[in-house]
């Protein structure tokens, strides 16, 4: 007998019979109450580009994901508490939202996960479309200034990303109902299409540069790491870049990827308009390079002679402005 049911005989037996005849009817409320609550009979994971979110379908056709997996859709970090986007709403969006949808939000859907080994402990979750209601509150505070914390734009760009993707799928899926081609398609094929939308939208502010690259760039300038102010780039770091990193990759490339970048927005950040195929792996394997280089070096100067044997210009011989005045 294990520890548990041990305790559970030891203190059956100090009760009096009225208070053990409680006991057990409270045990069959509680069983009557579970056997009540609605089932999730199709469980599985929405993929929103590398995030997964469990998603459930309820009797009566009622979709929930999980609290946790609404967090996470949104770029909360694992390890927030489960009530860092309650925390939130009520903090920043509560005023662009609905009172039904905070009424949703403040009231999880209690039901039972049933797999092959029989009905498994009670879950929460949410109705599926507050997930909408909740990108397109953080889409509206986000519009507000100085409104948001730099991370709480980064869940507003996230929920952007999610309302313009599901958008996408929502019409292909009209489309294949009207026509009748949702019977031929593939299961998962919706599925799918929405991943890859996600993906796409999410290229453009996805991380290249990881924090070690400036890090190691302040250390050897002497500058002090992390800036006091968030985001801190002195203007020296984009002529390094240029220098150390765009006018390395390929021949050329640089004045190409400018030139991309004018057309569009002059603070655009030249690493959008590299290929996914080529130029971004490409890209991330000489960021890799060129930080092991900076660890290696003493001084700037150092650094320079380092990049220069290992990275040569394309045709160039000059030396390197790396003054950081």
């Amino acid at each position: 007998m294990n520890k548990r049911a041990n305790s559970g005989k030891v203190t059956a037996e100090k009760m009096t019979a009225e208070e053990r005849k409680a006991r057990a009817m409270k045990g069959v409320e509680a069983k009557k109450a579970k056997a009540n609550l609605p089932k999730a009979s199709y469980t599985g994971e929405l993929k929103l580009g590398n995030i997964s979110v469990p998603c459930h379908v309820l009797d009566g056709e009622v979709r929930v994901i999980s609290g946790r997996g609404l967090q996470n859709s949104l770029g909360f970090s694992k390890d927030s508490s489960g009530l860092a986007l309650q925390s939130v709403v009520h903090s920043k969006l509560r005023q662009f939202m609905t009172q039904e949808t905070i009424d949703k939000l403040e009231t999880p859907i209690q039901f039972v996960r049933v797999g092959s080994g029989g009905s498994q402990p009670e879950t929460n979750g949410y109705d599926a479309t507050i997930l909408i209601d909740i990108c397109d509150a953080f889409m509206q505070a986000n519009r507000v200034e100085n409104l948001l914390t730099d991370i709480q734009k980064t869940y507003a760009i996230q929920a952007e990303i999610i309302i313009r993707s599901v958008a996408k799928v929502g019409i292909i899926a009209l489309v294949d109902e009207a026509t009748g081609y949702q019977a031929a398609r593939e299961k998962d094929a919706l599925a799918k299409i929405l991943e890859s939308f996600v993906a796409k939208e999410l290229q453009p502010w996805l991380k290249t540069f990881p924090d070690e690259y400036y890090k190691q760039i302040f250390r050897l300038y002497g500058l002090e790491y992390p800036p006091k102010k968030n985001n801190f780039r002195p203007g020296f770091i984009g002529r390094l870049t240029n220098e150390v990193v765009y006018e390395r990759l390929a021949p050329e490339l640089l004045p190409e990827l400018k030139k991309e970048a004018n057309k569009l927005n002059k603070k655009a950040r030249l690493h959008q308009f590299l290929t996914s195929d080529i130029g971004h792996p490409k890209l991330r394997e000489h960021l890799a390079s060129l930080v092991t280089l900076m660890k290696l070096s003493s001084s700037p100067e150092d650094f320079k002679q380092k990049v220069d044997m290992i990275h040569p210009k394309f045709g160039n011989t000059y030396e390197m402005n790396f003054d950081g005045e």
